[in-house]
């Protein structure tokens, strides 16, 4: 039965989930904002969401471990998130960066020393990393074992797909893989992300199920539908992660995330596989030691 917790800046509701996470469980995808750090020309700020904050929804969920992902809002100075990195602890945490394309391999090396596992590419605003950085980028991290991360809308994704289907390095796609509704699984999109499933070097995340959404709150039943697929197709290669504070959600309207948990189980009804998606499956993208 859930209970009722503190309340958590950006997530609506105080209740705790009705699922019960096995020891270990990870959110792949959450962001902090700090106004004393200016956002990038061009990009979308949010108002500060903190590590401290962050902390409140990780008990709410009963969350172990987590993955800090840099937002387009601070472009290539990932300094908030690697100072939040070191709050929150490298031990059960890591960070998705975003770098300049011509970044030196020494700064590479102090990031991962740092507990940085990725970079991203958020192709749907303009930034500094665009399709053409992809494959030189992903050459040069593959020896430190990261992985790029990529979002990216359904044209620039078919695009992209013969590149992202042969980089060096495994490819992690957010947000369900961005598939449009209302076509979903039928989609051009769909079978693109199938595709690169199939070639077995790709993940997707389970979050943001709302960006694509048309049916809407509480389920957002139509992308339901695309993550139950994937994950039938892959289960091995699916992450979860809240998108904590919903930085595409209006303010005063963002999502309940213990709703958001809970729909985990609609998805993947097999305790087993929800268990490898929230523990096993980020143990190896993230490097993550279950040994403590």
């Amino acid at each position: 039965m859930p209970t009722v917790s503190s309340p958590v800046p950006w997530s609506a509701g105080t209740a705790t989930p009705s699922l019960a996470v096995p020891a270990g469980a990870t959110d792949c995808h959450f962001h902090v904002y700090d106004a004393r750090w200016p956002s990038a020309a061009g990009t979308p700020h949010h108002p500060d969401a903190t590590a401290e904050h962050y902390r409140l929804l990780q008990t709410r969920l009963g969350l172990s471990c987590g993955i800090l992902v840099q937002p387009s809002a601070y472009g290539t100075d990932n300094s908030l998130h690697l100072q939040a990195l070191e709050v929150l602890g490298r031990d059960r945490f890591r960070l998705v960066v975003v770098v300049p394309p011509d970044i030196s391999d020494s700064a590479l090396r102090a990031m991962d020393d740092a507990g940085v596992r990725g970079i991203r590419f958020n192709l749907t605003m303009p930034g500094v990393l665009r399709p053409e950085h992809l494959t030189p980028l992903a050459r040069r991290v593959a020896p430190l074992g990261w992985h790029l991360q990529v979002n990216a809308a359904e044209a620039t994704l078919l695009a992209a797909e013969p590149m992202l289907g042969s980089l060096p390095c495994p490819l992690v796609l957010d947000h369900i893989g961005q598939v449009p509704q209302p076509g979903g699984t039928a989609t051009p999109a769909f079978q693109a992300v199938r595709r690169l499933l199939d070639a077995g070097r790709t993940w997707v995340k389970l979050s943001g199920a709302y960006i694509r959404s048309r049916s809407g709150a509480p389920r957002y039943a139509d992308a339901g539908v695309v993550a139950a697929a994937l994950v039938r197709s892959a289960p091995e290669r699916m992450l979860w992660g809240s998108d904590w504070p919903h930085p595409t959600q209006p303010l005063n309207a963002k999502p309940d995330d213990a709703i958001l948990l809970d729909l985990l189980a609609e998805w993947v009804p097999d305790p087993a596989t929800r268990s490898r998606i929230l523990v096993e499956n980020p143990s190896v993208v993230y490097g993550f030691s279950r040994s403590g």
